[in-house]
C-alpha cells in the first residue's frame, strides 16, 4: 500500500465495468456507454475515436490501430490488426533515385493509410451491443462543442506545433500558435465525418468526398496516393503471440507490431537475477539497458509486414535470447547498435475497457510522431499519420517500402494471463519504448511485488539513439553509477511513455491504473 502522506493516486476499483486511458473526458465517455449497456468494445471505441480530439497531437482518425480482444465468457485473446498499408505506387527505388536515404517524417511519401476507421467499423459490428452510431456521438458532440486543452497536451502541442504545414495550420493553430492550456479546440470537419460515418458506415470515410479530401490533399502536395488506395483499405484479424515470465503469460500482437521485442527482452533478463536487485539501482537499469539494446537491434533486423517476415521463429527462441545476454557485461555498457530504419517517436493513446460480462480490450491508436506527418486534409481537417516513415530504404530488407505493404509498427496492445485466466490488459505509450514498458511493467509486478499503480508509476530509463534516458525519478547517485558503466546519461525533456491497464482479480473486482504521465484516468462503475 503506498504511502498516503507522499504524492500520489490510488489504484481504482469497480465492480461492473471499468476504462482507463490517458484523458479523462475519453474514460468517462467509455463508463458512460457502458453504463448505457454497450459492450467494452462499444466503450473502448467511443473513448478512442474521442481521443482523437482531446489529445490531436497523439492521434486520430487518419491513423492506425491495434486490438487485443478477449470475448465475453471466455479465456481466448483475439488479435486484431488494422494498420495500413503504402499506397499501391509506392516504392523504395524511387526516393532511393532521388538521393533519399530514409522516409522523410513530414512528406507524403510518409503517409500511409489510414487504416484504424475501418477496423472500428468491423469491431463495432462483431463485438458491439450498441452500434457504431452511439460509439461514435460522444466524439460527435466534443468535435462540434470543443474540449479544453490538457496540460500535457498543451506542452506537447508546444513542443511540436511547428510541425504543421498547409491546412493543418488552419485546422490546429490559434493564428499561427500552439493552443494554450484550457483554450478550447474544435474540429466541426471531423464531426461531419463522424456523422457520416454514423449514417453510412466505413464507405463514408473510404469513398466519395471523404476519401477525395484527404487523396486531393496528398495529390497537390506530390502523393502518389489514389481514391482505389483508400478503398481497398481492410483490416484483418490474426493470432497474437505469447510468452511466460515467470508464470505469466504475456499477449502480444504479431509483426508488423513489435510485440515480439517484449518476449526477446524478456527471454534476455530471465538469464539475470533482476528480483534481487534494487527496482530503482543502477544495476537494474544497467541490464535493461543492455537488454533493450540487443532486443531492440534484432526487431529492426527481421521485423515488417508479417508477409514479408521470415525470422519470428528466431526472435522468440529461447536459444537467440541466451546468445544475446552472453554479450551483457554487468559492469560496460555496450556501443549502441547502429539506430533501425524506424523513426523514434512518443506520441500515441491507449485505452483498456472490461465490461460487466468481462469482455476485456486492449486497444492503442496512433498517428506515430506528434501531429503525424503534419499535413491535414484541406477541407475536413483529417491528420494523416506519418508511419510510412517505419520503412526502411535498404534494399531487399523484409521492411523495406513497397507499395501494399505494411511497415514495422510500434504501436503494440497488451494482455496478461495467469493460470489460463486473463487477468490484465494493459498498454505503455512511447513509440519505441513500448516493448521496454510492458517488460518493466510486467518486471516491476512479478519481479518487485508492486502494486499496479507503482509499477506504472515507477521512474524508467531507456536507451535511445545512443543515449540512456534517466527520468527525474532516479536519484543523482544512480545515474553518475550508470555515467561510470559508460552510458551516455541524459534527463529526457518529456516523461518516458505512459500506461494504462485493468486488472481482473480473482474474486471478480476490476483494479486499474493510470499513469501520471498523462492526462488521464481510470473510472468505473
Amino acid at each position: 500500500m503506498r504511502d498516503f502522506q507522499l504524492p500520489g493516486r490510488s489504484a481504482v476499483y469497480a465492480a461492473n465495468g471499468m476504462c482507463a486511458t490517458s484523458h479523462p473526458l475519453a474514460a468517462q465517455a467509455a463508463v458512460d456507454i457502458l453504463k448505457q449497456g454497450g459492450s467494452a468494445m462499444d466503450a473502448a471505441i467511443a473513448g478512442a475515436v474521442l481521443l482523437g480530439i482531446c489529445e490531436p497531437q497523439s492521434t486520430g482518425i487518419g491513423g492506425d490501430c491495434f486490438a487485443l480482444v478477449s470475448p465475453a465468457g471466455t479465456e481466448d485473446v483475439l488479435a486484431f490488426n488494422g494498420s495500413g498499408r503504402a499506397p499501391a505506387a509506392a516504392d523504395a527505388a524511387q526516393l532511393r533515385a532521388r538521393g533519399e536515404a530514409k522516409v522523410s517524417l513530414h512528406s507524403t511519401d510518409a503517409v500511409t493509410l489510414p487504416g484504424a476507421m475501418d477496423m472500428f467499423c468491423t469491431l463495432s459490428d462483431r463485438f458491439g451491443n450498441l452500434g457504431l452510431a452511439d460509439s461514435l456521438a460522444p466524439t460527435i458532440h466534443y468535435a462540434d462543442a470543443g474540449v479544453p486543452v490538457a496540460p500535457r497536451v498543451a506542452f506537447d502541442w508546444a513542443r511540436e506545433g511547428h510541425v504543421l504545414q498547409g491546412a493543418a495550420k488552419l485546422h490546429y493553430l490559434n493564428n499561427g500558435q500552439p493552443l494554450a492550456m484550457g483554450t478550447i479546440f474544435r474540429s466541426p470537419g471531423q464531426a461531419e465525418v463522424l456523422r457520416r460515418i454514423a449514417r453510412d458506415g466505413r464507405d463514408a470515410f473510404y469513398t466519395g468526398e471523404v476519401a477525395d479530401d484527404m487523396v486531393s490533399t496528398l495529390n497537390s502536395m506530390g502523393g502518389i496516393h489514389t481514391m482505389d488506395d483508400f478503398a481497398q483499405v481492410a483490416g484483418t484479424q490474426t493470432a497474437p503471440v505469447s510468452g511466460d515470465y515467470k508464470g505469466i503469460e504475456l499477449i502480444e500482437h504479431p509483426p508488423n507490431g513489435q510485440g515480439a521485442t517484449a518476449f526477446l527482452l524478456l527471454n534476455i533478463l530471465k538469464h539475470f537475477d533482476i528480483s534481487s536487485m534494487d527496482p530503482l539501482g543502477s544495476k537494474r537499469a544497467h541490464i535493461e539497458a543492455e537488454a533493450s539494446k540487443l532486443a531492440y537491434d534484432a526487431r529492426d533486423r527481421f521485423l515488417a509486414d508479417p508477409d514479408h517476415t521470415t525470422r519470428l521463429d528466431h526472435m522468440l527462441a529461447p536459444e537467440t535470447a541466451a546468445k544475446l545476454a552472453a554479450l551483457i557485461d554487468p559492469r560496460q555498457a555496450l556501443a549502441s547498435p547502429a539506430p533501425g530504419a524506424e523513426a523514434v517517436h512518443k506520441d500515441t493513446v491507449y485505452i483498456t475497457v472490461v465490461d460487466k460480462d468481462r469482455m476485456a480490450v486492449s486497444l492503442i491508436y496512433s498517428t506515430f510522431h506528434s501531429f503525424g506527418s503534419g499535413i491535414a486534409s484541406e477541407k475536413f481537417g483529417i491528420l494523416m499519420q506519418n508511419r510510412g516513415a517505419g520503412f526502411t530504404l535498404e534494399q531487399g530488407h523484409p521492411n523495406e517500402l513497397k507499395g501494399g505493404k505494411r511497415p514495422l509498427h510500434t504501436i503494440i496492445p497488451g494482455m496478461l494471463r495467469r493460470n489460463g485466466r486473463v487477468e490484465m490488459p494493459f498498454g505503455v505509450m512511447g513509440g519505441q519504448f513500448q516493448p521496454h514498458g510492458h517488460s518493466r511493467v510486467l518486471s516491476n509486478m512479478v519481479d518487485f511485488d508492486m502494486d499496479l499503480q507503482t509499477a506504472l508509476d515507477a521512474p524508467r530509463v531507456f536507451t535511445e539513439a545512443g543515449k540512456l534516458r534517466v527520468e527525474r525519478g532516479y536519484s543523482e547517485t544512480v545515474r553518475q553509477e550508470l555515467s561510470d558503466l559508460g552510458h551516455d546519461v541524459i534527463i529526457p525533456p518529456a516523461p518516458i511513455g505512459g500506461a494504462q491497464a485493468i486488472r481482473i482479480l480473482e474474486n471478480g473486482v476490476l483494479e486499474a491504473a493510470s499513469d501520471p504521465r498523462k492526462d488521464g484516468c481510470a473510472l468505473g462503475y
